[in-house]
Formats: structure tokens, sequence, C-alpha cells
């Protein structure tokens, strides 16, 4: 299964680079790029991947990152809401700003990620909303940049500091680094996150490729190891002329290859949709 995902070997190794100045350019800036997401997992041993993992060690493992978190300063610092007893006010603000995960995923809940709901299980946020952590949800943590248009290597930055930071962090508390496989690099609990666990991502329009219609734009992004999605998630389906669109892969590759491999892809549907918008006389 991973091998046919990930589109890999029997044997493979994991590279890992976070060098933001290895990103050669970003978005084209006339692209209709309406926002930019990177996002990572990272789990850290000694703790149990979230099917396995016990109700003591997640809530020490919460405990851990709550200190971490509440340590960070700059453009990162900002508060941790718990879920358990979590204030109304603050509940409803977290679902107006689309931050809050909820449960009832089949999934997860056939899995056995959802026991002891809401216990040990929160969420982060810088005070610019531009930096999140996602506490003992599918995976350990989920690590979020993202922001507005579309400036891949500032969003990227932002994520490379933050990583860095909340691991430096739980070390030095806890002596725990994050959990890293020479072969299936950064461990978590599904194996189409293996590898980087990353997904970098943009909010882009475009009506030439709706007009040719979703399964050729599903063929072109396979053909550039990019995932098209509906903006309202893996599930949500498509709506309109904006998709979400990111890197497929996450294992053999590292970080910096797979933003300039969404950049890169992104750059050149955008050129294909102005031909296509051309093609079926869209302006």
């Amino acid at each position: 299964v991973i091998q046919e995902y990930q589109g890999m070997g029997p044997d493979p190794t994991h590279p890992s680079d976070m060098d933001v100045s290895k990103i050669r350019g970003t978005t084209t800036p006339a692209a209709p790029v309406h926002s930019t997401r990177i996002r990572v997992g990272r789990s850290f041993n000694g703790f149990g991947l979230s099917p396995g993992i016990t109700k003591e060690q997640r809530l020490e493992l919460e405990g851990l990152l709550k200190n971490a978190l509440e340590s960070l300063g700059g453009d990162l610092a900002g508060n941790y809401y718990p879920l358990l007893g979590m204030d109304e006010k603050v509940r409803q603000q977290l679902v107006d700003d689309h931050f809050l995960f909820v449960s009832g995923d089949r999934n997860l809940i056939a899995a056995g990620m959802e026991r002891d709901w809401p216990e040990g299980r929160g969420i982060y946020h810088n005070k610019d909303k531009t930096f999140l952590v996602w506490v003992n949800e599918e995976d350990q943590t989920r690590i979020i940049s993202m922001q507005q248009g579309g400036d891949v290597r500032e969003v990227f930055s932002r994520l490379a500091t933050g990583i860095e930071a909340v691991g430096k962090s739980v070390k030095a508390a806890s002596g725990k680094d994050f959990l890293l496989d020479p072969k299936y690099g950064y461990i978590h609990s599904c194996p189409t996150n293996l590898g980087t666990g990353m997904r970098a991502s943009v909010h882009i329009d475009l009506p030439g490729w709706t007009k040719e219609g979703l399964d050729k734009l599903q063929e072109r992004c396979e053909q550039l190891n990019l995932q098209p999605r509906g903006t309202r998630g893996e599930s949500g389906g498509q709506t309109g002329i904006t998709y979400d669109i990111s890197n497929k892969h996450r294992l053999g590759y590292s970080e910096v290859e797979l933003v300039q491999c969404m950049i890169d892809g992104v750059n050149r549907l955008f050129l294909e949709d102005l031909m296509l918008q051309k093609k079926h006389n869209l302006f």
C-alpha cells in the first residue's frame, strides 16, 4: 500500500530539508491564488500513535505540548485552547475561523483515535491566526502555517521556525525527539502521511480547467504529482471554480522538493488555464 501510494520502491530512504533558501520563486503574482496553507504531522518518541496511545500518555503529551507552545515568542506567540471545558465563546470563534476539529469521523472512530474524547486534545494558534497546532487529533500534532495570498516562501519559513521551536522545547522538557525513521521518515498514524507528513496547498481559481472538465484536471494533476480537491476538504466535493491544489507525495522527497513541486505545478496549471479560457471563449 505504501509503495503504491507514495510511488516508491521496496527500500526507500527518506531525506528531510526545511531550508527555505533553497526554494526557487513562488506562485506567479498574476495567478488568482486566494490563500496558501502548509501542514505537517509530527509524533514524539515514547508516546503511542493515536490508535494505541493510552489516556495517561495523551495527557502527558498534551502537557508537554501546552508548555512548549505557550513558550513561543515573536509572531508565533499565542494561546492554547483545550477542547475539554472549552468556553462557548471561544469554541464558536474557532468554528467561525474554521480552526476547530470535531469528533464523529467514522474512520478515526474505527481506528480507536477518538477514545476518551475530548480529553487531552486542543488547539493552539498565534495572534495573527497564521500558525496553528492541533494536539492529539489524528496525529499527536498537526503543525500548520497559512495566510492569505500566494507567498509560499513566507508560509514555509514560518512553518519551519515553528516546527524547530516546538521540537526543541519538548526535547528540553522531556528528552523526547520527533519520531523519525531513516526509511519511512516522520511516522504518522496514516501511511499516506509517512515521510514529510507535508501537505502544501493553495486555493486557486481555475475557470478554464473547470470548463475543460474535472476529470481532465485530475489527469493533469497526476502528471504533475499534484492532488486537486474542492475547497471544502478531502471529502467535501467540488463547487465553483476554486480548487485546493497540493503535492501528492509525502515519502522519498524532502520538504523543499515537495513545496517546489507544488509551486511549479500550480504555475503550470495557471498558464494552461489561461489557454483553456481562450479555448472555451471565457474572455
